[in-house]
């Protein structure tokens, strides 16, 4: 069964936000083979830490049917305003800017603001998930 099309334009938010720091960001650049030097500006993709807890809100939401095992992420894209840096307390808004279906697939762009303790934004993640469930005939 398809998505709701009523979908697209709906906010979640990430359930809290995430203090980084020297370990996270150490860690992050070691488990995707990113450079990173201490004290120095975290990867590019770091973003996505806090990006996915936004996007966790949006597969739980019990009425928007989308099951994490038959979701395949498309495309990712970052546009920074700023470096993130340990130190940081990082949230992310995430908005669902449009829903198509094609071939029997969901295609879901979504967009996370993701701002910092002051409100301001520090980069946009943009993603692109497609998402396939089970015909109702295999149920």
């Amino acid at each position: 069964m398809p998505v709701d099309p009523s979908l697209s334009g709906r906010t979640f938010p990430a359930a809290g936000s995430l203090e980084v720091t020297e370990e996270r960001i150490a860690a992050f650049a070691a488990a995707t083979g990113s450079a990173y030097d201490a004290g120095g500006a975290a990867p590019a993709t770091f973003p996505i830490v806090v990006a996915f807890e936004a996007m966790q809100a949006l597969m739980q939401a019990p009425d928007v049917g989308i099951e994490l095992h038959h979701v395949v992420h498309g495309q990712q894209k970052f546009v920074h305003e700023r470096a993130v840096r340990a130190g940081d307390t990082l949230a992310a808004e995430l908005t669902v800017t449009g829903l198509r279906q094609i071939g029997g697939a969901d295609i879901i762009s979504t967009s996370s603001a993701i701002t910092d303790a002051d409100g301001r934004l520090v980069c946009t993640a943009e993603a692109t998930l497609v998402h396939k469930a089970p015909s109702e005939e295999s149920d």
